[in-house]
């Protein structure tokens, strides 16, 4: 495969070959071993790229997940109490939607590499700032940005991915979101953990704050905008996760220089590139997939907390380790499908994750009074959630040419799945509360995925099968004339 390092753009998946086995051929040994040396060397360069982008998920899982533990330490560092800071994650959802709108152009158009050191240098600016903050303003429009830098991040790494490896790139687009979920589960340990918690912050969670605190401290907050804060902890927190994504940013801008150095004028790659027959329908199928697919994922885990505590009667211990079992089972399963994206295709880890997602989520519907069920089903479920993502973009990879305008577009489905399936739930629970409404739209989400993924299977495929009747009839054709 000869990549296109500005564009990113590569040739079809049937036509792609491996980095390393690309060269011209070779003339006598001498120019055969330098074909080889060469080779080596690119492939080399490619597995160093790889490992660049999996250090880079693993920070933009960190920065992402920092967030949800720190909360009260920030609420208590701008003087407010968390109600007051619902608004921070409205504009990092925001943020996050318009960072992947305008990946698609950006990595279409000025080197991948470079852009995402960019965006790791602006995101430790950004972790840097957050404990400084102040206000409640400028701590959201921080957050925002933060989230706008996180939505060109995650975009750009999966068009890397396949730009890297093309059709083989499945175990790596697999590991790429293992990293990501490595990130957030290690970000707790490592705000409460490694550094403590605060007890200060419990003053601030409480619905009324007490006038003369509010009149003291706004003698230190009306000064400046931003001040070092009093929990050195929260400091800690925010600073040591920058200062892994500035190093990792320090690794892509090495990664820039070392493959500008050694790049190519090809455009056979470019004008090689070749869409499938239905090319946008399939992008805009994949885009429905993945808002459903998401959106399911996001219910299911911020409301089977209080599903079963309120539905099923659980305990508020056992109800919060039903949300590890999700989350565990999800986890374990992305590093699993590392390994399993070796020997099966992205295509036949998608129909076992549909398998799954159906029953569980249909016994679920069943059985919604049963604690066994639940913890059963639950399980079974984030298991089944853990690969379809990743899957789904690897498996249009080999249909069809994704450009990074085209990966933004199916992205933002997912995006938007993530937005917009929870506050329907939150509007449904109130008209129908006696009804397991989020069993019924997880059940939902999984029929449409199973669905959508049925047609887009048919509509991929279907091109091709004509083009090998069509081949097979042109062969016999120039046999029988050849024999007449």
């Amino acid at each position: 495969m000869e990549l296109d390092v500005k564009t990113g753009s590569a040739s079809p998946a049937s036509d792609r070959q491996p980095v390393h086995e690309a060269g011209t051929p070779a003339e006598g040994k001498p120019a055969a071993a330098a074909s080889g040396q060469s080779g080596g060397a690119r492939s080399r360069l490619r597995w160093f790229s790889t490992a660049g982008l999996y250090a880079t998920y693993l920070g933009l899982g960190m920065n992402n997940a920092i967030l949800g533990p720190t909360l009260q330490d920030l609420a208590a560092n701008v003087n407010r109490n968390i109600s007051s800071l619902s608004l921070i994650f409205v504009g990092r959802a925001t943020g996050s939607l318009c960072g992947i709108m305008i990946t698609g152009f950006l990595f279409d158009h000025m080197n991948q590499f470079f852009l995402l050191g960019v965006t790791m240098v602006a995101m430790a600016v950004g972790l840097y700032l957050v404990p400084f903050c102040k206000t409640v303003v400028i701590l959201i429009i921080t957050i925002s940005f933060l989230g706008m830098i996180s939505g060109v991040t995650f975009t750009g790494g999966n068009v890397l991915i396949l730009a890297l490896w093309g059709d083989k790139g499945a175990p790596h687009m697999q590991a790429l979101h293992f990293s990501f979920a490595l990130g957030a589960v290690l970000t707790p340990l490592l705000a409460k953990l490694a550094w403590g918690s605060t007890a200060s912050a419990q003053n601030h969670t409480e619905s009324e704050f007490d006038p003369l605190m509010l009149n003291r401290s706004s003698g230190a907050t009306s000064d400046s905008l931003f001040a070092v804060p009093e929990d050195m902890n929260l400091l800690w927190a925010y600073v040591s996760i920058g200062t892994y994504v500035l190093v990792v940013s320090v690794f892509l801008f090495g990664l820039f220089c070392k493959k500008h150095s050694r790049q190519k004028k090809s455009t056979a790659s470019a004008q090689g590139a070749q869409r499938a027959k239905y090319h946008r329908v399939l992008l805009c199928l994949l885009f429905l997939f993945l808002f459903f697919d998401s959106g399911g994922q996001v219910t299911y885990s911020s409301y089977i907390f209080s599903f079963a505590t309120t539905h099923v009667g659980m305990e508020e211990a056992e109800a919060a380790g039903l949300n590890s079992a999700f989350w565990g089972t999800f986890a374990a399963c992305r590093g699993l499908a590392i390994l399993f994206a070796t020997f099966l295709k992205p295509g036949t880890m998608i129909v076992w994750s549909n398998i799954g997602g159906l029953v569980s989520s249909f016994f679920l519907v069943l059985f919604d009074k049963s604690p066994v069920c639940l913890w059963i089903a639950t399980s079974v479920y984030g298991a089944s959630m853990a690969t379809t993502f990743p899957s789904g973009i690897s498996w249009i990879e080999q249909y069809t040419s994704i450009s990074g305008k085209s990966t933004a577009f199916f992205v933002i489905g997912g995006t938007l799945g993530y937005m917009v399936h929870p506050t329907i739930i939150g509007i449904l629970q109130e008209y129908y509360p006696d009804l397991p409404v989020v069993l019924y739209v997880c059940l939902g989400s999984v029929i449409s995925t199973a669905i959508l993924f049925s047609v887009m299977y048919k509509l991929a495929t279907l091109p091709l099968e004509r083009q090998h009747k069509g081949k097979r009839k042109g062969n016999d054709q120039r046999t029988l004339s050849t024999r007449l």
